[in-house]
């Protein structure tokens, strides 16, 4: 479990450093997953040395939305001033995302 976690968070630091070094204006917890997406593809991670941890933030991911959660309790009043412009860029943007999810879709069948 222990080099399961050291890979996970090698990873991590490593998208830490590259925006850090780069200053890509990514997230590092994104270039850290594609940073362990590469290695798992190149097969320098094996998927046996990361699946049982990977596996227990999986079957727990709804845990990690709490603190989310709780701190959106704070701007309630203002979600409740504000809830139709909330709810129109949530349907709009939906949409949207659907729309040009297809297309792309399409786009790829094609080739």
């Amino acid at each position: 479990m222990i080099i399961q976690c050291a890979i996970i968070f090698g990873c991590l630091a490593l998208g830490e450093l590259l925006v850090w070094l780069t200053g890509i204006k990514l997230p590092s917890s994104i270039i850290g997953m594609l940073i362990l997406t590469l290695l798992l593809k190149l097969k320098i991670v094996k998927l046996r040395q990361v699946e049982r941890l990977s596996n227990f933030l999986v079957k727990n991911l709804g845990f990690f939305f709490v603190p989310a959660a709780v701190s959106l309790m704070l701007y309630f009043d203002i979600i409740k001033a504000q809830w139709l412009p909330i709810l129109g860029a949530s349907a709009i943007s939906t949409i949207l995302v659907i729309i040009v999810t297809g297309w792309i879709h399409q786009l790829m069948r094609r080739i």
